[in-house]
Formats: C-alpha cells, structure tokens, sequence
C-alpha cells in the first residue's frame, strides 16, 4: 500500500467538500477518480499528495520527501525558464548539482518526446507541448506516488489520446502508483485498471468497476467489447450516484 484515506471528511466554511471517503492505492497501481464536477475529486488528490489536511478521519502516506509528484490541469510551468530549468526545478530544490539536475531533465524531457525543445519558454510550446514538460518534471523525481488532477482537460482530443498512451508508457518504465482524476467516463476506463466512481459533494464512493487488460492499453482497445461494457458500467454507476 502507498497511500490510504480512511474515512476521511474535509469541511469548508461554505461547507462538507467530501466524504466520509476511503481509498487505499497499491504500489504501482493505476487508479482513476472520475465524478461530476464539485464532488471532491481535486480535494481528495490534494489529501494524497499531503497539500491539505482532513477535517476528520485519517491519510496514511508511505512515500518518503520526493516521492510525491502532481500534475495540475494546467502546466503550472515558470514562464521565464526554459522546458529544461523548469524540469530540473525539483531536483535542484532538493540540493542535486545544477549539471547533474539538468542532465537529468534532459532525459525526462526526451521520455516525453520534446528531445530538441530543451530551450523552449512556456510561451513557445503548444498546450500538448506545456503538459507534456509537466509530466517531464513530475516524473524527474522518479516518484513512488503520481497524481494527476485533470491533467488533460484543456488539450483537444487528439492530443489527449496521445498523452494517455504516453502517461501508459512512461508508468510501464518505473512503476510508480498512479491517481488520475477525470470526469471523462472513457478516459478513466481507458487510464485506470481500476475506476472508482464518485457521487455529487460532497463526495463518497458510488462504486467501482475493475478494468481488466494489458497496461499500455494495445491499439484498437477502445473499440472493444469490453472497453464498451465497462464504459457503461462506470456511466451507471455515475447516474445511480447522482440520483442517490
């Protein structure tokens, strides 16, 4: 187990955001979270990724400093550095030589595919490009842990189809756990090898449906029979979640 939420409620002042919610993620386990908007999916992630504490209940976190990464829906990148200083940032933060964290970025960019656009400033690179030095930095740090929140929202989708297949790939190198919030049905099918479905906020659990298959998902694997019948299965459990 890598990290847990037993329980868990989060109170704002306008009110309950989520819970009581639990959730255990196993290493290297691809967990996507997928809910109508509002329901607690960002304040689940940033219980996970220990950026806020629960009003009540328990987070149990095994990932030690740096074993965390997130990937926000938007790039969240520095505009006056480059797709290279931008990546090498948590590892230069964490005391690695400035050359050495630099090599290292170099590498984590050529994984994502931007091998040549080391240079490039936030403002030069397409949306897709943006996510993609995200993901860059995210994985730089080699983390057990990976949470991406909506990472893919903004792009069209062709580019996130393309990204999906990437985040697959990279996850198939090292392994780490993944949480990937959605509120695309076929995109939480497609990521997850198991989909937990959320009810309106604040939100609990509705149910889960486990997504059997290879990780990367073979080509053709959208069109699918299966693929088909665990989309439904998630859209009912959505609809019975939102009539509850």
């Amino acid at each position: 187990m890598v990290a847990a939420l037993s329980q868990v409620e989060v109170d704002y002042p306008r009110g309950r955001a989520l819970g009581p919610f639990s959730l255990e993620i196993g290493a290297g386990e691809i967990v996507a979270l997928v809910g109508p908007s509002g329901c607690g999916k960002s304040t689940a992630m940033r219980l996970l990724a220990g950026l806020e504490a629960p009003s009540g209940g328990a987070v149990d976190r095994t990932p030690g400093r740096g074993e965390t990464a997130v990937v926000f829906q938007a790039p969240t990148l520095a505009p006056w550095l480059s797709a290279r200083a931008n990546t090498a940032l948590p590892l230069e933060l964490a005391g690695l030589r400035k050359a050495e964290a630099e090599s290292r970025a170099d590498r984590a960019l050529a994984r994502v595919g931007l091998a040549g656009a080391e240079a490039a400033r936030p403002a030069q690179l397409s949306g897709g490009m943006a996510m993609r030095v995200s993901l860059a930095r995210a994985l730089v740090t080699e983390p057990r842990l990976l949470l991406l929140d909506e990472p893919f929202a903004a792009l069209d989708e062709i580019t996130r189809r393309a990204l999906a297949d990437d985040v697959l790939k990279l996850w198939a190198d090292t392994r780490p756990a993944i949480v990937f919030v959605t509120h695309n049905v076929e995109e939480a099918v497609y990521m997850g090898s198991r989909v937990v479905v959320m009810t309106p906020g604040p939100g609990r659990i509705a149910g889960e449906v486990a997504v059997e298959g290879p990780l990367p998902r073979p080509p053709g694997f959208r069109t699918t029979e299966a693929f088909r019948a665990k989309a439904e299965a998630v859209s009912h459990l959505l609809a019975r979640g939102m009539a509850a």
